[in-house]
């Protein structure tokens, strides 16, 4: 499995909010030009980011977007499965259908363990390891 756009877009979404929401909730506009991104990319992301419980919303005047948990409780696996899904290294752990040799095959433990040790990696490493020293912006009770 590639990493898409997704999860690195939206792991870098998350920390652009996280370090300059001390103002009030951070505008996708905002995100958009800071990170060099599509701000219509961006608008589709917040929504699941949003669904996943990592993001609150607000709008209208003064509206935008604030992280409804804390940093250290949002880790990139979280982020990377809101918006890619459990997937597999290798297609055919996602879908039986794929390979006919399934029952057989003397590599399928290869690549489960190689996704297992993968999503554990990045399990380990919430947003607050990503994030400087600087203050962080957390809204815990969603608009």
């Amino acid at each position: 499995m590639r990493l898409t756009t997704r999860s690195r877009y939206g792991t870098r979404m998350i920390l652009d909010i996280a370090t300059h929401c001390t103002a009030g909730p951070v505008r996708i506009s905002d995100i958009a030009s800071r990170q060099g991104l599509s701000t219509k990319y961006l608008e589709k992301l917040i929504r699941e980011l949003k669904k996943a419980g990592f993001i609150a919303s607000k709008r209208g005047p003064g509206g935008g977007h604030t992280l409804a948990m804390a940093p250290e409780d949002i880790t990139v696996g979280a982020v990377v499965r809101s918006l890619e899904g459990d997937a597999g290294l290798v297609e055919c752990l996602d879908n039986d259908d794929l390979c006919k040799r399934i029952d057989n095959c003397p590599t399928r433990e290869v690549w489960v363990k190689a996704s297992k040790a993968m999503y554990a990696a990045l399990d380990e490493i919430s947003i607050a390891d990503l994030l400087k020293e600087g203050s962080f912006c957390i809204k815990t009770n969603p608009y």
